[in-house]
């Protein structure tokens, strides 16, 4: 370097962030915002040609523009919906692309990451709308199969009354002492439950259901 003739021009190769914000359309032509943070510096080996095309201040006049021009590029490609599912598929292509296209510029491009992603103010509404249908469907199909059972299972309780009312008649024609046998029995709960009483009680047989007296054992048939 010749003094006084030439003077030293200082770049700065470490990476650095920029960030660009921009609304574009999707491919089911839905608005999208969305905020792209990349990582960048200078090609080393190459700060002459970058300062003899761009300049010291080459990340403005550039990185802007071609990140816009990429994001609309990648997202154009993509239904809304896709953007949130494949979010890092979507990333990935950007950085891709913003690489090829930086380096045209002697850019080398480190990072590339989807800071934030919003939507329109209509989508936004009808994907909420869309949800609380969900939810409603999901929440009528829970009570259309709650009755179904509630229903199979009165069958399933009336099928079995039904057994056991035709076991019983049998019973009782096959033996009539089928009833007075249901009757000590009943006069036993009875006695249990009140021998549990704090309070003393007196019942005759009629109260208990059984008169001793009057029970006549058949024989069976």
């Amino acid at each position: 370097m010749v003094p006084w003739f030439e003077r030293p021009i200082i770049y700065d190769v470490r990476l650095r962030p920029q960030q660009i914000s921009s609304a574009t359309g999707t491919r089911d032509l839905q608005t999208v915002n969305i905020t792209l943070r990349v990582l960048s510096r200078p090609k080393p080996t190459a700060l002459p040609q970058v300062y003899r095309t761009l300049g010291l201040n080459y990340e403005n006049r550039v990185l802007p523009s071609i990140i816009t021009e990429t994001l609309k590029s990648v997202i154009a490609q993509y239904n809304a919906s896709q953007l949130l599912t494949m979010r890092e598929a979507v990333s990935a292509e950007v950085r891709r692309r913003l690489t090829t296209r930086a380096s045209y510029f002697n850019i080398d491009v480190d990072d590339v990451s989807i800071k934030e992603l919003t939507f329109g103010k209509d989508y936004t509404q009808a994907v909420e709308s869309k949800q609380v249908a969900q939810q409603e469907a999901e929440r009528a199909k829970f009570w259309v199969e709650r009755a179904e059972q509630e229903k199979k299972s009165a069958i399933i309780r009336a099928q079995g009354e039904a057994e056991s009312a035709k076991l019983i008649g049998k019973a009782i024609a096959n033996n009539p002492s089928f009833i007075t046998l249901r009757k000590i029995e009943a006069a036993r709960h009875i006695g249990q439950v009140i021998s549990r009483s704090n309070n003393r009680v007196f019942l005759n047989t009629d109260s208990l259901l059984l008169n001793l007296s009057e029970l006549e054992v058949g024989k069976a048939r």
